[in-house]
């Protein structure tokens, strides 16, 4: 295929790279043609750098652009805080936590039967997890020493506060127990006592230092969409024949 001019790097090699900066270039005609008109200096440079920051916000979520997001050892780039706490970035594996805590002696059994509780439970109501956005859970128990611990990874596409808020809500109105009931120090009152089951995922929680997506920012939802789309397609296709 022939190459194409770029104004980014000098030349693209494929339809997809000329209509995403074709979209990009759409973005800025707006700000460009405002600038023009209002003919001064200074408010034609704060378009400029807004139209800058709306481009490279369009450009770095771009789902077919793969990657990989380094975050510093405190787990956010900026103290803001959220409603529990520190507010924690969206990378390009969306959000998600890894909870990490011992487990109580004599419970490693006990969770591992918890896993084939939840694995029922999905048989008979696929959606029960619905409300938690998640793309997916990794349940792993490690020993270090005489202890054994618990990990829990997810990955999900809502932030770290109300994912916690919608888990409380979510087990307290299916009546389903929470596997954290097993692990040391996790609060008895937790279906009543919010904050103190915030405050246990909160000491618990140990920050990614390095996050990757193979197609950054794109929602669960969206990857259903897009595989009904598929299904829909190929359904028409077969119907053609």
């Amino acid at each position: 295929m022939q190459a194409a001019p770029n104004s980014r790097t000098g030349y693209f090699s494929t339809k997809n790279d000329a209509a995403r900066i074709g979209q990009t270039e759409n973005l800025r005609t707006p700000f460009r043609e405002r600038a023009a008109r209002f003919g001064n200096d200074e408010t034609s440079e704060d378009i400029r750098l807004l139209e800058e920051s709306i481009v490279a916000q369009t450009e770095k979520q771009d789902w077919s652009r793969p990657q990989a997001m380094a975050i510093p050892k405190e787990g956010y780039f900026q103290l803001k805080q959220g409603k529990y706490g520190p507010v924690f970035p969206k990378t390009p594996a969306n959000y998600g936590f890894t909870i990490i805590a011992k487990i109580k002696p004599g419970r490693e059994q006990t969770i591992r039967e918890y896993g084939k509780t939840l694995e029922k439970a999905l048989e008979a109501d696929p959606y029960i997890l619905a409300p938690l956005k998640l793309h997916y859970l990794r349940w792993v128990l490690f020993d270090i020493g005489k202890d054994t611990y618990f990990m829990y990874q997810g990955i999900f596409d809502t932030d770290f506060d109300k994912y916690t808020d919608d888990a409380v809500a979510l087990f307290s109105k299916s009546g389903i127990s929470t596997t954290f009931e097993n692990l040391e120090g996790f609060p008895e009152d937790w279906k009543t006592n919010v904050p103190a089951f915030i405050k246990f995922v909160r000491e618990h929680q140990c920050p990614s230092f390095l996050e990757y997506g193979e197609y950054p920012y794109v929602s669960s939802d969206e990857i259903k969409k897009a595989l009904r789309l598929k299904k829909a397609f190929s359904e028409m296709l077969d119907q053609m024949q």
